[in-house]
């Protein structure tokens, strides 16, 4: 009687390949501390990497299409479940999917020393991939209102596309690629965002016995987010049209009041969700600056740029997986010190980053934004990795 029970423990697989978030989420904390420990090491040792991207060109491209690109792979895997009912990807499909990422920050790594076109197809294979996944099961669990979501993954993987065309030397306005991808993973913030703030903080209001909740969404909500997809997606596509400075400091005013509305200031004794609306805050703040920055240059666009990347995308990044982390692991919705400190690193990471590109990129801020990110980081892999690679309490 013993030998079916037994079988069927060796046919489950390992606890990290039962659901999405546990490798990428892991992978995308490793990576993300490790591609930006490199990243200096190249800046302050004048070294270069066995790519055909320079030092420059690899660091974006590794922050959006390997550490960003985790961390949404694992995001979507995790949700898409709950929204269609259906049984999530796991065991040989989830793994294929995790080592087809690796093949891909191993080929952008190594792409001096093979084929140009083994490189690129090799690291955009993933972005199709998972597009496709995503998109399969949201149609076999017919849950149209979702049908969107697998979008900015294909834009993605199209501007993934548009980096390597641009690298072999084909006609594409320059920086058009990362440009696109920012947008691209703005939009999904700002979605994505707009769904699970204002439901996690009414929910805990709810329980505080709060009278006043955050706003349902409405047409506020709508005019915000069409403002701020257009001003991005105009200054992704003419990022020299300084009437689209205009529209991102307006769409920056229409998000905060949409943040305002979410009732954020009452949650400020609840990290795991004051850090949400932090997040959403720096998305708010980068459209600001580079509204200005597009309209009247008195603020460097790096800056800009460093509040939607450092700020918005690291703050976001770490508030979703700490707390999808926890919640899916069978852990109480509780902040740790180490988790604290994970957020609050990552916080002044942004901020250091941030004054550092306005103030002329001095080395020390940004080497003290460095140290703050990779420590942000590294905490969430030695502190998460165990639980992501350890069974459902």
């Amino acid at each position: 009687m013993a030998m079916p029970a037994v079988e069927n423990a060796r046919s489950r697989p390992l606890a990290i390949w039962t659901i999405g978030f546990r490798p990428f989420f892991l992978m995308a904390g490793v990576w993300s501390a490790t591609a930006l420990a490199g990243w200096i090491a190249m800046l302050t040792m004048g070294l270069a990497p066995p790519s055909r991207f320079d030092p420059l060109a690899w660091h974006i491209h590794e922050m959006l299409f390997g550490f960003v690109m985790a961390a949404i792979a694992g995001f979507l895997l995790t949700a898409i479940p709950n929204w269609t009912g259906r049984a999530p990807i796991s065991g040989r499909p989830l793994a294929a999917l995790a080592a087809l990422w690796l093949a891909g920050r191993l080929a952008c790594l190594v792409s001096a020393s093979i084929p140009f076109w083994l490189a690129a197809a090799t690291d955009l294979a993933f972005p199709f991939v998972l597009c496709a996944v995503c998109a399969r099961e949201i149609i076999a669990g017919r849950n149209w209102r979702n049908m969107p979501m697998p979008v900015p993954i294909a834009v993605l993987g199209f501007a993934d596309l548009l980096m390597y065309l641009e690298l072999a030397g084909f006609s594409v306005p320059a920086g058009l690629g990362w440009r696109l991808a920012l947008t691209a993973i703005i939009v999904l913030i700002s979605v994505v965002g707009g769904r699970i703030i204002p439901t996690f903080t009414r929910n805990w209001l709810v329980k505080q016995g709060a009278a006043a909740l955050p706003s349902a969404h409405d047409r506020v909500d709508n005019i915000a987010l069409g403002a701020l997809h257009t001003g991005m997606i105009g200054w992704a596509l003419f990022p020299a049209f300084s009437p689209v400075g205009g529209l991102l400091i307006v769409a920056a005013a229409l998000n905060l009041w949409r943040l305002v509305r979410w009732r954020g200031i009452t949650t400020w004794t609840e990290p795991l969700l004051i850090v949400l609306h932090v997040g959403y805050l720096w998305v708010i703040v980068g459209a600001a600056l580079l509204g200005v920055s597009r309209l009247t240059g008195h603020v460097p666009e790096a800056a800009a740029i460093h509040a939607l990347t450092a700020g918005a995308i690291g703050t976001m990044t770490l508030g979703v997986m700490t707390r999808v982390s926890l919640g899916h692991t069978g852990r109480a919705l509780t902040v740790d010190r180490t988790t604290a400190l994970i957020y609050l690193f990552v916080i002044l990471a942004a901020a250091a980053r941030v004054a550092a590109a306005a103030s002329g990129s001095l080395p020390v801020l940004m080497e003290i934004s460095a140290m703050l990110w990779i420590g942000s980081f590294g905490l969430f892999a030695l502190r998460y990795g165990p639980m992501l690679l350890a069974p459902r309490l």
